[in-house]
């Protein structure tokens, strides 16, 4: 069925041709795929659909993306994985939404979305409300994976779960970079290695001068249930922008988020460019954040107006020899042994680890690690220099302030 969405008449006039949508269902979507033009929306059937979804040499326009879609969100469609495919498959590919689908693994040695290695490009690419899960034959197989150059992607309100890695954005040599993403409102568990990890990058095209920030912010990150052993992954990893020239000025930004738990390896590990402000981190097992060197060094940073709740060191900050460049680790309140290594650290408040603050409910351990010790005002001046960054709560006290939305997510089964 096509359903017209501008008038006749104005698309004469204009030249544009007509969005449509069109409903579909396990027999016949596969038909509709090669049909669809910009603005276009793919309404699926609930169902079980054993194809998979290639989307392949699809283009949407920027106000007009095409959109693939439960037909009813409240009964998704179930993409169900086969050998020898990944479930979404994307090659070349821009400006395409999907929303409100299910996407189960099996078990088998696939990906769930994957942008994929033979693709030339991967561009606006909006990922939101998916299901993903029981992608987990190794650790090689990812909820969300990227190996072609992939800019501007949306990946937002996703449940990840079950899989051996939850999203990997790049390629392990550092070609193919993932460029001026946002990332937030996922919850991302269970995962044989990391939750997330954005790769290094080696270069960006000549063309593009422009700065560009990737976002991380209120996803809740849990390895809380992961094992010990040769597959012992960081919660979250970030490699650094290119080195020099286009792309050198990027940053990733990480706020609002929720660490839990790594029974080996810290919960957040970065080189490179990077803000990490307004976090809750949580590890009964080991270290929560460090920065240190990977495939090159740290260079700008800026960790601030954390809360850290860790058996192990807190904030560990390892610099190479004689390097110029600054991070400054300000305004967090850290519970850990030690709380801090290395950085310019002012006004943090530091605490001996306590393992009974693990009972304390998230929303409520900024204020019990604060009850009772003396927390000063940040300077005025300090709270002025940090309040550039976006998404930061601005307040006068060290910590962090769990957003709603991540609360949300949590239940009985991530304490």
């Amino acid at each position: 069925m096509r359903r017209v969405v501008c008038a006749g008449l104005l698309c004469l006039l204009t030249g544009v041709a007509a969005a449509a949508d069109y409903r579909a269902s396990v027999a016949d979507y596969r038909d509709y795929l090669r049909r669809l033009q910009p603005g276009d929306r793919l309404l699926l059937a609930s169902g079980d659909y054993r194809q998979g979804l290639p989307l392949h040499n699809l283009s949407g326009q920027a106000g007009q993306p095409i959109v693939i879609e439960a037909a009813d969100p409240a009964v998704p469609p179930r993409f169900i994985a086969h050998h020898g495919a990944n479930t979404v498959s994307l090659v070349n590919v821009r400006h395409l939404v999907l929303r409100h689908l299910q996407l189960d693994g099996r078990k088998l040695p696939v990906d769930a979305v994957k942008a994929e290695g033979h693709s030339r490009y991967a561009d606006f690419i909006t990922l939101e409300h998916l299901y993903i899960h029981d992608h987990a034959a190794s650790q090689q197989n990812v909820g969300i994976s990227t190996k072609c150059p992939a800019f501007g992607w949306v990946v937002r309100n996703n449940r990840i779960e079950r899989v051996g890695t939850g999203m990997y954005f790049g390629d392990s040599d550092g070609s193919d970079p993932f460029v001026g993403g946002v990332i937030e409102g996922n919850r991302i568990t269970h995962t044989l290695g990391y939750n997330l990890q954005i790769k290094h990058q080696k270069s960006r095209p000549d063309d593009d001068a422009d700065r560009h920030d990737t976002v991380i912010r209120y996803n809740v990150f849990s390895k809380q249930d992961a094992l010990p052993g040769p597959q012992a992954r960081p919660n979250v990893l970030l490699g650094h922008v290119p080195l020099t020239g286009p792309g050198s000025e990027d940053r990733y930004l990480v706020y609002g988020n929720l660490f839990l738990h790594n029974p080996s390896e810290a919960l957040l590990q970065a080189e490179g460019r990077v803000a990490v402000y307004d976090n809750v981190f949580i590890n009964r097992s080991g270290d929560a954040i460090r920065i240190q060197p990977h495939n090159d060094i740290p260079r700008d940073m800026d960790i601030f107006a954390n809360t850290v709740l860790a058996s192990g060191t807190g904030i560990q900050v390892r610099q190479a020899e004689g390097a110029a460049y600054r991070q400054r680790v300000a305004a967090n309140v850290v519970a850990a042994c030690p709380p801090l290594r290395g950085g310019e650290a002012v006004h943090n408040l530091t605490l001996a680890y306590h393992p009974d603050w693990l009972d304390v409910a998230v929303a409520e351990l900024t204020l019990r690690l604060l009850a009772g010790q003396p927390s000063p005002r940040l300077p005025d001046g300090l709270v002025r220099e940090l309040a550039v960054y976006p998404g930061w709560q601005g307040t006068a006290r060290p910590g962090a302030r769990v957003a709603p939305a991540v609360l949300n997510m949590l239940d009985p089964a991530l304490p």
